[in-house]
């Protein structure tokens, strides 16, 4: 197993090939987003907490479909969405799988380094968050309903 995210390579939202040490020294977020959730509104606290901490805090945003269907769209009806919705800047990238055999590397070692409840590995939602350090390592998993909001205290101790 790798040891940390740096180590993983992810598409882009406009499929470029982006190497996660790109991001070495800083607190990153990383999420699977959809855009038809319940929880769909935290994009804005995503965004708030982005801006908030810019430089030092980078929320990574994974769309994906497997929670009912919520992520329907191709790449540029999310970009769109997200950018005259939520007026997102924050990197978005390719549409993943989380679960299930065709889940992206990135979330094969985000789950086993912070399972959930119980110890379970997979996903439950859009919206889990997987909070990474500045050496790239997996510091903690958050629910779909603990609001960016509720977690940038703890985010902030990260910094």
């Amino acid at each position: 197993m790798k040891k940390n995210v740096y180590e993983y390579s992810v598409k882009d939202i406009s499929g470029q090939e982006i190497s996660l040490s790109n991001y070495k020294g800083k607190v990153l977020l990383i999420v699977n987003v959809a855009s038809k959730c319940g929880f769909t509104p935290q994009y804005k606290g995503l965004e708030d907490l982005f801006e908030q901490y810019k430089g030092e805090v980078v929320v990574l945003g994974f769309p994906c479909n497997q929670f009912g269907q919520q992520e329907p769209g191709n790449a540029e009806e999310i970009k769109n969405f997200c950018s005259l919705t939520y007026d997102v800047k924050f990197p978005l990238f390719d549409k993943i799988e989380v679960n299930g055999k065709n889940t992206h590397p990135l979330y094969e070692f985000l789950k086993e380094s912070k399972p959930g409840l119980l110890g379970t590995e997979a996903i439950k939602w859009n919206f889990t968050k997987f909070l990474v350090d500045k050496t790239g390592e997996v510091v903690k998993r958050y629910a779909p309903n603990d609001t960016p909001e509720k977690i940038k205290k703890e985010i902030a101790q990260y910094l």
